[in-house]
């Protein structure tokens, strides 16, 4: 992979994690859970399951061919109107399909190993006809690792506009914090793959995982905070964007009192 010379000599960008994380070996996006697909899920996943599921591979060429925003340095990349957005953990989809709807010029790629909801989003996308969307049944920081180029000076146009991490389990309990998605070497590996002035939007209803979160995304040196600035009384927090939906979850849960906190960074 070709260094990414906008980047510090020692960023925790590329493959190799900083040896100053906990677990640097063991980063994962995700963690197995029960639950059975559907008859519908099954037939969505054989029926459109070709068209929109894309495979995982050590290549950086899979995606690039799929998407010119990540045509490799050295090629000659056309004009490209379409932003490009990852989400991290999308459950069974509501959201996403919500989302990609909204925005039908914007084009999601979208990760997720709980094979219901991989279903669950593919039968969305046919009964809504969107074509905008498109899954990788794989653990995102592989993903990222191998398939996502890092952005560099020679390359400007080449990388994500945008990711979406939206509700990733909490942990509640203190000693499994370190199993949070959100730590300081995935947002590193994220940073390194935005082009300047893109997005990392994460959302939480938990307080104290929001709380990390704010600490993890303000210790990145690629990332800026601009609604410190335009919203002071958020406390760092952002306003709920207007393309993320309230899902009935969180609509009960505010019903009941509960907290919602949007964390909207972006690429210096």
């Amino acid at each position: 992979m070709t260094p990414a010379s906008a980047l510090p000599r020692d960023h925790p960008a590329t493959n190799v994690p900083p040896s100053d994380v906990a677990h640097p070996r063991n980063v994962r996006s995700f963690v197995r859970r029960a639950g059975r697909t559907t008859a519908g899920q099954a037939r969505a996943v054989e029926t459109l399951g070709p068209e929109f599921l894309v495979p995982y591979s050590t290549s950086l060429d899979t995606l690039a061919a799929l998407y010119p925003q990540l045509a490799v340095a050295g090629e000659a990349s056309p004009v490209v109107s379409s932003p490009l957005v990852m989400e991290i953990g999308f459950g069974m989809g509501e959201a996403t399909a919500h989302i990609a709807a909204l925005l039908p010029g914007t084009c999601f790629l979208c990760c997720e190993v709980h094979q219901p909801g991989v279903g669950a989003l593919l039968k969305r996308i046919g009964d809504a006809q969107l074509a905008n969307v498109r899954i990788l049944a794989h653990d995102a920081v592989e993903v990222i690792d191998h398939m996502l180029p890092v952005w560099n000076t020679d390359a400007p146009a080449r990388g994500l506009d945008g990711v979406h991490i939206f509700f990733p389990d909490p942990w509640h309990k203190k000693r499994h914090n370190k199993r949070r998605l959100v730590q300081d070497a995935l947002v590193a590996r994220l940073a390194a793959r935005l082009k300047p002035g893109a997005y990392l939007h994460c959302a939480t209803d938990w307080q104290p995982y929001a709380e990390q979160m704010l600490q993890v995304l303000g210790r990145e040196p690629l990332l800026h905070n601009r609604n410190a600035a335009i919203h002071p009384e958020l406390g760092g927090y952002a306003p709920r964007p207007h393309y993320r939906p309230l899902t009935k979850f969180e609509q009960r849960g505010l019903r009941l009192g509960h907290g919602v906190w949007d964390l909207v960074f972006h690429r210096a």
